[in-house]
């Protein structure tokens, strides 16, 4: 793939040729990938090593989202609903045509998860957009980052910038700020579409940018701090691709977590989901599913197989199709009707007939997504709506102060079960970072994460918290006064150098070791030998011998003043 191809297109495009490519020379296999999934399993085998995201997060590579905020609407709480006898507006995506349907047969109801999807409501996306233009600066990207906004499709990418460069308009905000960045920018040209990504990537402006497929993988960007969902999307590893786009770090503008907006509840439909789940036939397969689990298959036998059914599914599809929607068939697979299309394919061998079927991957999306009667029924509502709530989803509990009462209990509970929150109540100055890191992920596999209990005390107290795990639990297992990261080792550096008079070379190292302990909470003796910001200078040896052969003290009485609070101890 091209630098350019890099931006829209990603491995599955060109699986075949990549797996041919492994699997003719005689190498050995590995596989790295982000979000490993069937087709990676099915060409690499069983994973062999798991870095987590959560590790990432807690060892300093990436940054953790807070708890997403969900926006509660009228209409996204009670649906939308039309009773028999209505008359609706349609539009339709292909010709962009929106006419007045019959009077309805039967009622139709459109429940949260088909907002924008198959029922286009302005009024619910203007309602939840000016909630989240109230948190939003588009002119501030150097303190705020940048906002990355995923729409449906190309036509509700526009509908959304539409609504922002009014909401904003209102207190003239540089028209540049908003962008719709998809591949139809410039008619669908990819150097203007090149041009408008690296602008997101370079430039201060757009600063908040809609997009639909195109920046959901393949571009890096590490000042977007703040996602939009205004889409559902059903897969576990698409919807991971997008979180993605803001997990990277920027020192450069002190990012130090990413927000996320999800007034469509797609964080909470697919938090459950931990693995993509195999191919599954089944009559209520769609076509896309099926071409889907075409695509990863390699067995002749199951090619064939695969093929019948989606050969069974278009011919039961042509019986009622409308001559529009026969119209584009023919004219999507180069002037064959289905039944020429199934004869080409029966006549084929598998693999060639897989290859061939794989090419007209739209005309079957097409298919898909029109209805018998040639419309592919996208409801266009003009009922009003209105924000009920706007809320933290904490998870496992309703609010700030019940997810705080539930870490206390949690704390209070495991504290002579987990040796390491022992260490922390106890005797914090014999905390290491490999316990440290071992204990915050078990804290974050019950729910607990630092950026999501600071943000619970700053919704409690009204005030910006920004303490670190440690003080966190020592705060809420034995009453610790809770001050922020930096300001505990600010403190505690301050009282060292009080307490001694400390050469200039001493005292460069102690700004050495307070920069550490900002990035890594905890500092003892082998951290000298083994971190490389230490090592890479001669290690303890020669650190020793500029502290006098009292480093190992002057370390011991640091992690005094660290955790002292008044000699509290569980």
């Amino acid at each position: 793939m091209g630098d350019d191809e890099l931006l829209y297109r990603d491995q599955k495009d060109y699986q075949s040729k990549y797996r041919t490519v492994i699997e003719y020379f005689d190498a050995v296999k590995i596989g790295l990938t982000a979000t490993p999934a069937l087709q990676t399993t099915m060409i690499f085998g069983p994973l062999v090593f798991n870095y987590t995201y959560r590790e990432a997060v807690i060892e300093g590579y990436l940054v953790d989202h807070d708890a997403p905020h969900k926006l509660v609407t009228r209409l996204g709480k009670e649906g939308i609903h039309y009773r028999s006898g209505d008359t609706v507006t349609i539009y339709d995506p292909v010709t962009r045509e929106i006419t007045n349907s019959e009077l309805l047969d039967d009622e139709l109801d459109f429940e949260i998860d088909s907002f924008n999807r198959k029922v286009i409501t302005e009024d619910f996306n203007r309602t939840v957009l000016e909630e989240i233009a109230r948190d939003i600066d588009p002119e501030a990207p150097k303190e705020q980052g940048k906002t990355l906004i995923y729409a449906v499709n190309d036509q509700h990418a526009d509908m959304i910038v539409k609504i922002l460069k009014e909401i904003y308009g209102e207190t003239e905000v540089d028209n540049n700020a908003i962008m719709k960045i998809t591949g139809s920018i410039g008619g669908g040209n990819k150097k203007k579409v090149l041009e408008a990504v690296k602008r997101f990537k370079n430039e201060a402006y757009p600063s908040i940018a809609v997009t639909v497929d195109l920046l959901t993988t393949g571009i890096d960007v590490p000042e977007i701090t703040t996602l939009v969902f205004m889409r559902r999307v059903k897969s576990r590893i698409l919807f991971e691709q997008m979180l993605g786009r803001a997990t990277r770090l920027c020192p450069k503008i002190h990012k130090t977590h990413f927000e996320i907006y999800d007034p469509v509840g797609v964080y909470e439909a697919l938090e459950p989901v931990n693995t993509m789940k195999p191919v599954v036939v089944n009559p209520t397969a769609t076509f896309t599913q099926l071409l889907d689990g075409l695509e990863i298959m390699q067995e002749d036998k199951q090619i064939e197989n695969q093929i019948d059914q989606i050969i069974a599914k278009l011919q039961r599809r042509k019986r009622n199709m409308d001559s529009k929607t026969m119209e584009h068939f023919i004219d999507m697979t180069d002037g064959m009707d289905p039944t020429q299309f199934s004869e080409e394919l029966e006549r084929k061998k598998p693999g060639e007939a897989k290859k061939r079927i794989l090419q007209y991957y739209e005309t079957f999306r097409m298919l898909q997504e029109r209805k018998a009667n040639g419309l592919r029924r996208v409801v266009i509502s003009d009922e009003k709506d209105e924000l009920l709530a706007h809320e933290r989803g904490f998870g496992i509990s309703s609010g700030p102060e019940d997810y705080l009462e539930a870490f206390s209990s949690y704390i209070k509970t495991n504290l002579n079960e987990i040796a390491a929150l022992n260490i922390v109540c106890t005797r914090p100055k014999e905390l290491t970072r490999a316990s440290l890191n071992s204990l915050r992920l078990t804290l974050d596999r019950e729910g607990f994460t630092q950026q999501k209990l600071n943000t619970a005390v700053s919704e409690m107290t009204n005030e910006e918290a920004a303490a670190d795990m440690i003080s966190l639990i020592r705060r809420y297992a034995i009453g610790s006064p809770l001050i922020s990261h930096e300001a505990r080792i600010r403190r505690a550096v301050d009282r060292l150098k009080k307490a001694h008079h400390f050469s200039r070379q001493e005292l460069n190292w102690l700004s050495r070791m307070e920069k550490y302990l900002m990035e890594e909470s905890v500092l003892n003796i082998s951290v000298f030998d083994e971190d490389g910001r230490f090592r890479n200078h001669g290690g303890f040896e020669k650190i020793n011998k500029v502290f006098q052969n009292r480093l190992e003290n002057i370390v011991l009485e640091l992690n005094e003043y660290l955790y002292d609070d008044g000699g509290r101890s569980a």
